[in-house]
C-alpha cells in the first residue's frame, strides 16, 4: 500500500525522532517533524514545526497539524524516569502520555488519517517475562509503576479515540532501545566499560530483548507500507536476546575496550544491589524480559535489517565522537545506519 499525504512525527527531535526522520530526509518521504520547541537542530529544517505541549495546543492548531496527512507515527511523551523529582509522577505521566495521544488520535480520525503508529513500552506486560517464554501480544497487562500505567492507558485511548472511524490503530510495545544518542542505563554502561570498571554480571544468565533504533525505523516503514494495516498490538525487537554480560562484551569489541565482567554470585549481587539502594536495577538484569515479535513479523514481512553487532558498532560510533576522547559534535550517524 501507498499511503497519500505526509507522515506525521511527534517527538520529531527525540532519541527514535531524530532517526526516523533523518530516515525520511536520505529516503524523500514527505514528512511533518513536530516539536515542542525549535533548537538549533530543527529551526532551519524545513519539514518541522514547533507545536508546543499536545496535552495543551488547542483543536484548531491540531487539525491544521494534520491536514493532508496519510498517518502519524506518534512518539512523543513523558520517558521512564530513572530519578523522580514530579511531586505527582502519575498526573505528569498521565497528561504526556493519555491526555496528548487521546487528542492528538480524536484529531487523526477526525481528518481521515489512514494509520496511527504509537509507541508503547513492553513494561505494559511487566518487569519480568515468564520464565518458559516470552511476552506474547495478546498476555493480559501487568505494569508495575505509572511510567508503564500511563502507556497502557494511553494505549486504549487510542483505540476508543479512533472506534468507528478509518484510521487504524497500530501499537508497537517496544524493548530498551539503543543506538546513535541513547541516553539512560545503557549509556551509563558504555561509559562504564570504557572506563575499565569491573562488572559483576558474569553469574546472570537471564536474556532481554533489545531493539536498535534502526530496526525501529524500518518495523515503522513496514507498518506503515504494509498492504494491510497490522491494527493491534504486536512487539518489536532485534533478533539477538543477549545477556547483560554478553551485551557487555560485545559493546567491549566495538568500543575496543574489553569489557571487565565477575561472575559475582546472584544473592551477593541482589545484597549488594539492595544496600546500594539499587534493587530495581538488580532486577533489570536478573529476569528475563523477552518479547514475541511473530505477530508482527506475519503481518508485514518485516525482519530486522540490523544484527546486535551493527547496531552496537553504529552506537560506538557515535559514543567516540561524543563520549570518547577526542567528543565533539561529530556528525550525524542516524540517516547511515552502521
Amino acid at each position: 500500500m501507498v499511503l497519500n499525504g505526509a507522515v506525521v512525527v511527534t517527538g520529531a527531535h527525540g532519541f527514535a525522532g531524530r532517526a526516523l526522520t533523518a530516515h525520511y530526509e536520505v529516503a524523500g518521504r514527505e514528512f511533518r517533524g513536530l516539536v515542542r520547541a525549535h533548537s538549533g537542530a530543527t529551526s532551519s529544517r524545513p519539514g518541522f514545526v514547533a507545536v508546543g505541549d499536545l496535552a495543551r495546543v488547542d483543536d484548531a492548531q491540531l487539525a491544521r497539524l494534520l491536514e493532508d496527512a496519510g498517518a502519524v507515527v506518534h512518539l512523543a511523551g513523558r520517558a521512564h524516569v530513572m530519578r523522580e523529582t514530579d511531586s505527582d509522577p502519575l498526573h505528569a505521566y498521565r497528561e504526556a502520555n493519555v491526555v496528548a495521544t487521546a487528542r492528538l488520535a480524536r484529531a487523526a480520525a477526525a481528518a481521515g488519517v489512514a494509520r496511527f503508529v504509537f509507541a508503547s513500552t513492553v513494561k505494559v506486560n511487566g518487569e519480568q517475562s515468564p520464565p518458559d517464554r516470552p511476552f506474547r501480544p495478546d498476555d493480559p497487562p501487568s505494569p508495575q509503576d505509572a511510567y508503564a500505567r500511563s502507556k497502557r492507558e494511553a494505549e486504549a485511548a487510542l483505540s476508543d479515540a479512533v472506534a468507528g472511524s478509518a484510521t487504524v490503530p497500530i501499537v508497537l510495545r517496544l524493548p530498551l532501545m539503543y543506538g546513535p544518542g541513547v541516553k539512560g542505563n545503557f549509556l551509563a554502561l558504555m561509559h562504564a566499560i570504557a572506563r575499565g570498571r569491573r562488572l559483576p554480571v558474569g553469574a546472570v544468565t537471564a536474556r532481554r530483548s533489545l531493539l536498535y533504533v534502526g530496526n525501529l525505523v524500518h518495523a515503522v516503514d513496514a507498518a506503515l507500507d504494509a498492504r494491510v494495516a497490522p491494527a493491534g498490538i504486536h512487539f518489536v525487537a532485534d533478533q539477538e536476546t543477549p545477556t547483560v554480560a554478553e551485551l557487555a562484551q560485545a559493546l567491549g569489541r566495538v568500543l575496543d575496550r574489553p569489557a571487565r565482567i565477575v561472575a559475582m554470585p546472584l544473592p551477593l549481587l541482589r545484597f549488594a544491589a539492595t544496600l546500594a539502594g539499587r534493587r530495581s536495577t538488580f532486577a533489570r538484569i536478573a529476569f528475563p524480559l523477552l518479547v514475541d515479535t511473530t505477530s508482527f513479523g506475519r503481518a508485514t514481512g518485516f525482519a530486522p535489517p540490523y544484527t546486535l553487532a551493527e547496531g552496537l558498532a553504529a552506537t560506538a560510533r557515535w559514543w567516540d565522537v561524543s563520549h570518547g576522547p577526542a567528543a565533539g559534535h561529530g556528525v550525524d550517524q542516524l540517516a547511515r545506519g552502521p
